[in-house]
């Protein structure tokens, strides 16, 4: 089939897709919004602990398919393995309309005004590329408040004397409080803390044509049953489509950007629902298919003026893989502390974020996830069998006494934490998949073990009889909240992309996902994602306009 040109193809309609094709829509532009994932209900994800036991805790239920979408993992020896989408090292994003909105914690949090500013607050690091944002928070402030207010954001971040400026308050109050929220709450207060309600991409009250949150504990992972959580696919999408501007396209696998003799884009290629090869012309191209994935697009993109892939011309696509470490402590105690509402995160503080002695940052801590049995399972002291009557009679007495707080540790990007190219293995469209090897910094984990002893400390004032931590090691971080590998910055020989998210050498392709982002802060990104796509529509749109 030949298509018609359009001004733009956007790439992956998750948190910064789904935002770029509303936006660029409803400025009259035509957009073809393609999605290798399909529509997902809760009705594919049903509340079922066995199907949480098979999959990742944000579900590969979500996709990619298993058999489908290998890849390859090298582990700090050098050993590889081709791994699943249900595996843990293959860092995996949900691919479905939505992304990783359908299916996450919805956490909404805004990066400090010095998480953009790392290198200058705290100077060069060995072994690191920890650098400064080409933008600062001013920048994307009044982003943040867009997306809070447009796609959806409740709570109360007033008590928090850590954040950065802000105009206005969150459009929803915070969702009421649970038994462990009221335990951990002045516990906090009394160590001289500073806790407040998490903002979340969810409806505590009526808000835009949808009810509020229903409290249920199967949260992260699933998707809502009463369309309370707030992603792109129940929000900015339905309005793109709306303008009749935009066409989304489902289960198409893109196989490289289309380029001309000049080396601009040209439109897309790719494999529609049926496996046929499909090439959509456009005057841009936006890719926002995750840090991974870009990566990899681009890299599978090549041209004689660029043979290592777009934007590679001095080797920075697919460097600098950051995810979160996420150290943890987990307190028991002798009175019920678990109630069984959701969502399951509902507390936090941002006391450690920066200012820590001799650290490079922090990580904001919380009282997380939601308690499944089977996750619970992963829970347990050391020492404590996996099978058997004493594990029988721990998780009966506990499963209902116990707290866990931890926190995303804001990680020190490394260039050899890195996406390539697959030489051997490719995907079932015979495309060479993304081969994944690297490290954690080891400042990294020393900022994890400092943290967690913050978090381990709250459960004891808290009461806890027992409490044990959980730090994560040197492997390789990426998941979902994976970022850094086309990162942003004036220097082409040090950046993928401009501050405005354009590739450096070609004029008319852009990014806007996580893979732009140059540090991960100490937050789950997704509120940092949907404010600069919409930052960066902003900025396609005024250019259409000059043009």
């Amino acid at each position: 089939m030949a298509y018609r040109q359009v001004d733009a193809v956007v790439i992956g309609a998750g948190a910064g897709g789904g935002v770029v094709a509303k936006e660029l829509a409803i400025a009259g532009m035509t957009v073809v919004l393609l999605e290798r994932g399909r529509w997902v209900t809760p009705f594919d994800c049903r509340k079922d602990d066995l199907r949480n036991q098979r999959t990742s805790f944000l579900g590969a239920s979500f996709g990619p398919d298993d058999d489908r979408h290998p890849r390859v993992f090298v582990d700090r020896q050098g050993r590889e393995r081709v791994v699943r989408p249900s595996d843990s090292p293959y860092s995996n994003n949900a691919a479905c309309v939505g992304g990783g909105t359908a299916s996450y914690g919805a956490m909404a949090w805004r990066y400090m005004a010095e998480d953009f500013r790392m290198k200058s607050k705290y100077g060069a690091l060995e072994g690191s590329t920890l650098d400064d944002w080409p933008i600062a928070y001013d920048d994307l402030e009044p982003f943040y408040e867009k997306a809070e207010y447009e796609i959806g954001v409740s709570g109360n971040v007033e008590p928090d004397p850590f954040k950065a400026p802000r105009r206005k308050k969150l459009p929803m109050p915070p969702l009421a409080p649970t038994r462990e929220h009221e335990i951990l709450k002045p516990v906090a207060k009394r160590l001289g803390w500073h806790p407040f309600d998490i903002p979340m991409l969810r409806n505590s009250v009526p808000y835009n044509h949808r009810g509020p949150c229903m409290r249920c504990r199967w949260c992260v992972g699933f998707a809502c049953e009463v369309n309370a959580k707030n992603g792109t696919q129940n929000t900015v999408i339905p309005t793109a489509l709306a303008t009749r501007s935009c066409e989304l396209r489902t289960d198409c696998m893109v196989k490289e950007i289309a380029t001309g003799d000049n080396g601009r884009a040209t439109g897309v290629t790719y494999f529609d629902a049926r496996g046929r090869v499909q090439t959509q012309p456009a005057r841009m191209v936006v890719v926002c298919g995750g840090a991974i994935e870009t990566a990899r697009l681009l890299l599978n993109t090549k041209h004689r003026l660029y043979p290592n892939g777009m934007g590679n011309r001095y080797d920075w696509v697919g460097r600098n893989l950051q995810g979160h470490a996420y150290p943890k402590a987990v307190g028991l105690f002798d009175f019920d502390t678990y109630d069984d509402v959701g969502p399951g995160a509902g507390i936090a503080i941002c006391d450690f974020n920066h200012g820590n002695p001799g650290l490079r940052g922090g990580a904001m801590l919380a009282n997380e996830f939601i308690r499944l049995p089977i996750h619970y399972v992963g829970t347990l002291p050391p020492g404590m069998p996996r099978w058997g009557q004493a594990h029988k009679d721990y998780m009966r007495r506990f499963y209902r006494r116990s707290i866990a707080v931890m926190g995303p540790v804001q990680e020190m990007p490394l260039f050899d934490a890195r996406v390539q190219l697959d030489p051997r293995v490719r995907d079932a469209w015979d495309i060479p998949v993304a081969r994944l090897s690297g490290a954690r910094h080891p400042h990294s984990v020393e900022i994890a073990r400092y943290v967690v002893t913050k978090a381990e400390l709250w459960l004891k004032e808290a009461g806890a009889i027992q409490t044990w931590t959980q730090v994560p090691g040197l492997d390789l971080s990426g998941g979902q909240h994976q970022a850094g590998t086309c990162r942003m910055g004036n220097d082409p020989k040090t950046s993928v992309v401009d501050r405005n998210c354009r590739v450096h050498d070609v004029d008319n392709v852009y990014l806007a996902d996580a893979s732009v982002h140059v540090t991960n802060g100490g937050f789950n990104p997704a509120l940092t994602i949907l404010a600069n796509a919409y930052r960066v529509s902003e900025q396609i749109v005024k250019e259409r306009r000059r043009a």
